[in-house]
């Protein structure tokens, strides 16, 4: 039985994952899987830099926009899904690929997630009822006053109301912190795993930051978040883009060029979030975007042999 590989294309946004796993699909015939949080919500086109409609169809996507803002959904129901996904696909395919930012999604396939326990309805109602009408200052003052039974909070960002919420619903309903649910070993899976790393130097990665928001705003990315501000307390929409927008909105600022700026200084801290992330996993192989050719031979070098397939042969 010839066996079945996934190639993982990682790094800080704007980096340019999407354009090499596009080239790389095309290369070894195959179909890609977005494991990018902020790209499942089909309303979210703008603020979360969708592919084109050219780029989707040159090569087949999964998992994007495929759900709705107002869906509750998660890195476990989505290592659920992927995964029949994954396994419906190497029916036809021996290799495919995966590309994303989001380290937890992707931490879900390749080495599972643990069955968070069940949480009281009612906290969480509760927690989100005075989340909207008094804002995360109340979540803050909640975490403040825990008392758990570990030795230490584990680290969380306090400024995130969506891990706010989910900490302390989870806190709330058993006593302990998240950390106690995590998994001690990863779960076996029934493929290989290739983690292709991107990476350029920061000043660039700024650069294309910069430029991206530009272009968003260009595109209509202050309609778009004006659309959606009366769902602003969706865990789907606590994202960069919309909820500094939101922000503007809510307090009745009209400083568009401020705007513009947080969202080009929080996308930056997010990159950078992202990078510490990765480097810490010793898997990762990383190359240059630039280098398409050389993350094809390598690929190749790997999984050539152990396949059965025949890849379309690159123009060197």
């Amino acid at each position: 039985m010839n066996q079945k590989f996934i190639v993982f294309i990682l790094g800080p946004t704007c980096v340019g994952k999407t354009y090499i796993s596009l080239y790389l699909a095309e290369k070894l015939k195959t179909e890609i899987l977005s494991s990018d949080s902020r790209q499942f919500y089909k309303e979210l086109k703008i603020g979360t830099s969708m592919p084109t409609e050219l780029d989707l169809s040159k090569i087949q996507h999964h998992f994007i926009g495929h759900i709705s803002i107002h869906d509750i959904y998660n890195a476990k129901l989505f290592e659920k899904d992927c995964l029949k996904k994954i396994n419906e696909l190497f029916v036809k395919y021996p290799i495919l690929i995966m590309v994303g930012g989001s380290g937890l999604y992707e931490k879900a396939i390749t080495e599972g997630l643990d069955n968070f326990p069940e949480i009281d309805l009612n906290i969480r109602n509760n927690l989100i009822f005075n989340f909207k009408k008094r804002g995360i200052s109340f979540l803050q003052e909640e975490f403040k006053k825990l008392k758990v039974n570990n030795k230490n909070k584990s680290i969380i960002d306090i400024n995130n109301p969506r891990r706010l919420l989910r900490y302390l619903e989870i806190v709330k309903s058993t006593g302990y912190t998240p950390s106690v649910f995590f998994k001690k070993e990863s779960k076996k899976r029934n493929f290989s795993i290739f983690k292709i790393g991107l990476i350029l130097p920061r000043y660039e990665i700024y650069s294309r930051i910069n430029n991206r928001v530009n272009n968003m705003i260009n595109k209509g990315l202050i309609d778009e978040a004006k659309l959606y501000y009366p769902y602003r307390n969706l865990n789907s929409l606590q994202t960069i883009g919309y909820k500094e927008i939101f922000e503007s909105i809510f307090h009745k600022k009209d400083c568009l060029n401020e705007t513009i700026e947080k969202i080009k200084i929080n996308t930056r801290r997010y990159a950078k979030k992202q990078l510490t992330w990765y480097r810490k996993d010793s898997s990762v192989k990383w190359f240059n975007p630039n280098e398409k050719e050389k993350i094809l031979s390598f690929i190749l070098m790997k999984t050539v042999g152990n396949t059965g397939f025949e890849p379309v042969t690159s123009c060197l």
